[in-house]
């Protein structure tokens, strides 16, 4: 039974060397891991997250047409969004090892999945004033935000399992991704408070101009000394 059962040493020796492995890159498939790359990263790295930074932006739009342009926008940023990774996802299937041995496949398998499920539950939205419609909200903002933060820490993933199986750096990218993500975090944090920012500078505006208004109308004349006549028949 010792010798038809493999020991542990010998299952995690096996496993870190599949790990460690090195992968064999051709021209092929060093196109395909770019490509993969790519798609995955403009999806969930990039779209999804400018999605959900315009319909923030369009709660604090007073204009009806703005909304309703900013609303477009969300849901055509979300299907190509969708379209992309579903085409990222059947490269990989179709080209890649996929035994699911490592975090970065499956995670991403799990991604896919939640990718296709908030478009349906976008679909799904019950009307306003509906009794769902709260509980509609959180479960399609949660999910939507679930996706863009699992989803660019799986790209983080990738590229360190990229450079850890073809040995060529990957830190251009890491330092790019980065800088992305940093801009989109500073403008989801900003524009939550810029329209407070504007309503503070038209406040004060208001407040000078009325001032302005009161200091003219309490203008001093100056006081006439003369003393008047009075003339008595």
């Amino acid at each position: 039974m010792l010798l038809i059962t493999p020991t542990h040493g010998d299952s995690d020796s096996e496993q870190s060397y599949k790990m460690a492995r090195p992968l064999e890159l051709t021209p092929k498939l060093s196109l395909q891991l770019k490509l993969h790359a790519i798609l995955l990263w403009s999806s969930v790295a990039f779209l999804m997250p400018v999605g959900v930074l315009l319909i923030r932006v369009s709660a604090n739009v007073k204009s009806a047409s703005t909304v309703r342009l900013l609303f477009y926008c969300h849901v055509a940023s979300q299907v190509v969004a969708v379209v992309l990774a579903t085409a990222g996802a059947v490269l990989s299937i179709s080209n890649f090892e996929n035994a699911f041995d490592n975090t970065h496949q499956r995670v991403g398998l799990a991604l896919y999945a939640f990718i296709w499920l908030q478009p349906l539950v976008g679909f799904l939205r019950p009307d306003r004033g509906a009794r769902a419609r709260g509980a509609w909200y959180l479960a399609h903002w949660l999910l939507g935000v679930g996706v863009c933060v699992v989803g660019v820490a799986n790209v983080y993933v990738g590229l360190h399992t990229y450079q850890e199986r073809t040995g060529r750096s990957a830190r251009p990218w890491t330092l790019l991704l980065t800088v992305e993500v940093a801009a989109l975090a500073f403008v989801y944090l900003v524009q939550d408070r810029w329209s407070y920012v504007l309503r503070q500078r038209e406040e004060a505006a208001a407040a000078a101009a009325l001032g302005d208004g009161r200091s003219q109308g309490s203008t001093m004349y100056p006081a006439n000394d003369h003393k008047e006549v009075v003339v008595v028949p």
